[in-house]
């Protein structure tokens, strides 16, 4: 059980973190149809001209069509099940392919704590959970940042979406400490108590550079609070507890890609990058509009408690994110254009037509962003291989 103190309940320690439960759902909902910035932000972009004529009436619009959207929603499930068919329409116009595997090898009734590789804020858990969503079984609760947490009504939907709050912008190392102590409490609970999925990121932020790797930091996050109440336990039973599986998501075309590249060069060329106020958000919205190709997903197998280190488990963490993340034919044509590691570019399923639509797509990069660009594709190839140094 969860080492809680005597008064106190596993709702009331982690409310201010935790998904939302059902009992709130109607009030989050009412909250989310009166929400300015919310109707502002909808009306600017489904009717921009009546919101600049007409701001009031756009928002009375706005909200009606929140109420009417959410009519008869009581739970969690009845929310996301109203999101099911935007995720559908989304696949079915910025995607050609969408492809799992793996999933059938692990137990339908079965917890696990899902770790993948990161490219896309929101779309990496949401490919997860429409997967599962077509196997008919149960989301996963989503890790996500703090940091993107900057305007109410977008914690009031993630919350609702079953994501979860992992802190980033604690002050001094105390209550850093403390609030990563809660956060490992909850995803224990979750895991072996509720027997509810978690898929949280294998490090923190996207890897815009292409190259998947475990931070250790996580692994010593996720045994904290096992391994505080008992301080000998090795580390192998630790995770073995958790049932970590590995994930890998691989996207034949990054929506985000320039963006990326242009942080890349900034922090190449200035020392840092300075986001705009909302730009995650921003990077949210490109990354569901945006074309995507093919879409490969694959769940590997649980980790067990063959582990004497944090390090070994990131280094099998990463065995198998690499295993099994998809190379397509942009890949290795960023590669052979860099003109490194020639052993490395495999051109045998490479089509004139992948070709084109590579050079069209580079040729709307800006030119002193393109090594950068050309590096997010090309690095997965090199990083498979162990051409990429730790």
């Amino acid at each position: 059980m969860t080492d809680l103190p005597n008064d106190q309940t596993p709702t009331d320690i982690w409310a201010e973190v935790r998904p939302y439960q059902d009992d709130e759902v109607a009030d989050v909902l009412a909250r989310l149809s009166r929400d300015p910035e919310l109707l502002s932000a909808i009306t600017q972009f489904r009717l921009p001209r009546m919101s600049h004529l007409m701001p009031s009436l756009s928002r009375t619009i706005a909200s009606l069509a929140i109420r009417r959207e959410v009519k008869g929603v009581a739970s969690v499930h009845d929310f996301q099940m109203r999101i099911a068919p935007y995720m559908q329409r989304m696949i079915r116009t910025t995607t050609d392919d969408f492809r799992v595997d793996g999933l059938d090898m692990l137990d339908a009734d079965t917890a696990y704590l899902f770790i993948g590789n990161h490219r896309d804020i929101s779309l990496d858990p949401a490919f997860v959970n429409y997967a599962l969503y077509l196997a008919g079984r149960d989301t996963v609760r989503i890790a996500i940042g703090d940091n993107l947490l900057k305007k109410p009504y977008v914690t009031d939907l993630m919350r609702l979406n079953k994501s979860f709050i992992v802190p980033r912008s604690a002050r001094g190392k105390r209550a850093m400490l403390a609030a990563y102590h809660k956060l490992s409490s909850y995803i224990r609970h979750s895991i072996t108590q509720d027997n509810h999925s978690i898929w949280m990121a294998q490090r923190e932020g996207r890897a815009k550079d292409g190259i998947d790797r475990t931070d250790s930091a996580i692994i010593k996050m996720m045994t904290m609070a096992r391994r505080t109440k008992q301080r000998d336990l090795p580390i192998g039973e630790a995770i073995q507890e958790l049932r970590l599986v590995p994930v890998s998501i691989s996207y034949e075309y990054d929506p985000c890609d320039v963006q990326k590249a242009r942080e890349l060069h900034a922090l190449h060329a200035r020392g840092r990058y300075d986001k705009e106020e909302f730009e995650d958000i921003s990077s949210i919205v490109a990354g569901i509009t945006g074309h995507k190709g093919r879409v490969h997903l694959r769940f590997g197998t649980p980790l067990g408690a063959d582990f004497d280190s944090v390090d070994e488990v990131a280094a099998e963490i990463d065995r198998q994110v690499l295993e099994g993340y998809h190379l397509f034919p942009r890949h290795y044509l960023a590669l052979e254009m860099i003109g490194d590691a020639p052993e490395l570019v495999d051109l045998a399923e490479v089509t004139d037509a992948d070709r084109q639509r590579f050079k069209a797509r580079l040729s709307d990069v800006p030119a002193e962003l393109r090594e950068w660009w050309l590096a997010q594709y090309a690095n997965p190839v090199r990083n498979r291989a162990g051409q990429i140094a730790s």
